[in-house]
């Protein structure tokens, strides 16, 4: 397991999560495709906000059920919630947002979230 810090663009929102990343999720919605972030998945409960939980603002789209929050002053999306098929808590990482990680390193697994 390690420990991987991130965060929005202008630094007014920071976290870490503890994670094994060894593939990432590339989803073409309509809102990921445009968006481009690539995700890693992490239980919530190993998520930890560090700074900037009054400069968040949530999106809600299609069936409402992941909380995207994207930061208010530089508007990227660094993680979102929602909860696994399983029932777990679970944070939504895009790993484009982490500090000192090359997103291209990562085998990508492709999902056909257009079709949900």
């Amino acid at each position: 397991m390690k420990t991987y810090t991130g965060g929005c663009h202008c630094g007014a929102v920071q976290f870490e999560v503890d994670a094994d990343i060894n593939k990432v999720l590339a989803c073409n919605c309509s809102r990921c495709l445009k968006l481009g972030s690539v995700l890693a998945f992490a239980p919530k409960t190993s998520f930890r906000l560090i700074k900037g939980i009054d400069n968040l603002t949530e999106y809600f789209f299609n069936k409402r059920v992941i909380s995207h929050l994207f930061c208010r002053t530089c508007g990227v999306q660094p993680f979102a919630f929602a909860t696994a098929p399983d029932g777990t808590d679970t944070a939504a990482v895009n790993v484009r947002c982490l500090n000192d990680v090359d997103p291209e390193s990562f085998e990508v697994q492709k999902f056909d979230g257009k079709s949900v």
